[in-house]
């Protein structure tokens, strides 16, 4: 074990701690996860102590104290990142990361007018939805983000060829969906994916302009200044703006 010095540290109470797991994405360093339904600080050295996640606990679990512990070290904090899957990154179906995939479209021009041949899809990658995709996928990374509502590729039938093609697909339902873990999840993508740019494209129907609320409320609270636009698509599949 490396020398330590005395410095501040994170100090989780675990008679507080329910496993929420909202902790595990305020950390941008990826030094809490939760283990065994509690929330642990994993290495000292991925703490840096500036206490990033206080406030964050609803039930008030972390602190920060002073003890001998080794020091920050933001490098091996940087390739933990990229190396470990962190809880918000497990799927909640159960299946495992292997369940990740990015795979090669050519870039040729669309056949949905072409009689009697079947349209090429222009997806990329699996899983889609927001629920079932980790922060750590390799898809997400440095790309233009599309985040569409589970109705809109059904209405909009040149969905693929506008949205899908040279985009990440991420799909998700603001009123049937769990809202507060989708917000999680999206803030979590934003803040580590290094995102390029994020559209939010929905119906016109009231309710589902709350995925453009979620979308807002998670880039504030990433603290990333991504470039965000809306497209609203009418019941009708005709889109209504850019």
């Amino acid at each position: 074990m490396k020398a330590g010095t005395i410095r501040k540290i994170v100090k989780i109470d675990e008679n507080k701690c329910d496993g929420c797991g909202t902790c595990v994405i305020k950390c941008a360093e990826g030094a809490l996860q939760i283990v065994g339904g509690k929330a642990r600080l994993i290495s000292d050295n991925y703490c840096d102590g500036l206490g990033a996640c206080l406030g964050e606990c609803p039930k008030g679990a972390i602190t920060i104290e002073e003890r001998k512990a080794e020091e920050f070290d933001e490098q091996a904090a940087a390739q933990h990142l990229k190396g470990v899957e962190t809880a918000q990154d497990k799927l909640p179906c159960g299946c495992s990361s292997l369940t990740i995939t990015q795979f090669y479209r050519q870039n040729t021009a669309s056949v949905s007018g072409e009689t009697g041949t079947n349209p090429q899809s222009m997806l990329a990658h699996w899983p889609v939805q927001l629920a079932l995709v980790p922060s750590s996928a390799p898809f997400l990374k440095g790309a233009d983000v599309v985040l569409a509502a589970d109705c809109v590729p059904f209405a909009y039938a040149g969905f693929h060829q506008d949205y899908i093609k040279g985009h990440a697909l991420l799909v998700a339902c603001p009123k049937l969906d769990d809202f507060e873990a989708h917000l999680n999840r999206l803030t979590g993508i934003l803040r580590h994916s290094g995102l390029k740019s994020l559209t939010v494209v929905h119906m016109e129907v009231p309710c589902c302009s709350g995925l453009v609320h979620m979308a807002r409320q998670a880039i504030m609270a990433s603290g990333k200044d991504i470039p965000f636009s809306e497209v609203t698509i009418n019941t009708r599949g005709e889109r209504q703006s850019k």
